[in-house]
């Protein structure tokens, strides 16, 4: 796959599943390239239409940019709607899987902390329940398998909060791998000299909502990249 090339999960009506590569952003400012904008082109090469033409593109999620995994884009206003109350009503079912630092313990459990997105940045910090500014954010996880120095765990998301998965597992010691912005101290992927551009081992796995148009469950399962593979995990978990 090129540079610019859509992995393409689902295809069908307004509703497009796209599996995200690491290093770019969901949505971005004019002028910078983002996964939303590589969408938008797919669409005017689909629909024959000139590149400066205006596409509509709705976004009900994101996934942060080091992260990979399924997305689902809507090609109109009332897809978009739709799929947006589906995620404000926590239907829409959300599966991640992460490679963490150390040995995480017990097996399976449900973290709960609150969260609070430090003003003007790109991070998320654990605070006080009785913070002005708090968010409840909760997860349910399950250890697959351990290596010598990491967990990997399968998650299932209750809550939709910003670096959730990222900060509730540094809080505890387990930062995500190659995830230097929340403590990691191991490397993960290509060591791309910007930072902008390395992935962490975060796996947008499995998404599944309703069709916006027909009330269908869509269940899509998003293949892991490359960069997993010198991991040398058990074939059952690949």
């Amino acid at each position: 796959m090129n540079n610019h090339e859509l992995e393409i999960l689902y295809d069908d009506g307004p509703c497009l599943v796209v599996n995200k590569p690491a290093g770019l952003l969901t949505q971005a400012p004019r002028g910078i390239d983002s996964l939303e904008v590589r969408v938008k082109q797919f669409y005017r090469l689909r629909e024959g239409k000139p590149s400066d033409a205006n596409i509509y593109l709705g976004l009900a999620h994101r996934i942060d940019r080091p992260v990979t995994g399924a997305i689902v884009f809507a090609r109109h206003v009332r897809a978009t709607r739709k799929l947006c109350s589906q995620f404000a009503d926590r239907t829409v079912s959300k599966t991640y899987w992460a490679m963490v630092e150390g040995k995480v313990s017990p097996s399976e459990g449900i973290w709960t902390d609150y969260l609070h997105k430090r003003h003007g940045m790109a991070q998320a910090e654990v605070v006080d329940r009785d913070h002005p500014a708090a968010k409840e954010a909760i997860l349910r996880y399950q250890v697959r398998w351990h290596g010598p120095a990491a967990s990997w765990l399968e998650i299932e998301l209750l809550t939709g909060r910003t670096h959730q998965i990222r900060i509730q597992s540094a809080s505890r010691g387990h930062a995500v791998l190659g995830d230097s912005q929340y403590g990691s101290t191991l490397p993960f992927g290509p060591q791309h000299e910007d930072l902008r551009e390395r992935a962490i081992a975060l796996h947008a796995r499995q998404l599944a909502f309703r069709h916006p148009m027909t009330g269908e469950i869509v269940d899509i399962t998003a293949p892991l990249s490359e960069d997993w593979t010198p991991l040398e995990l058990p074939p059952e978990l690949q």
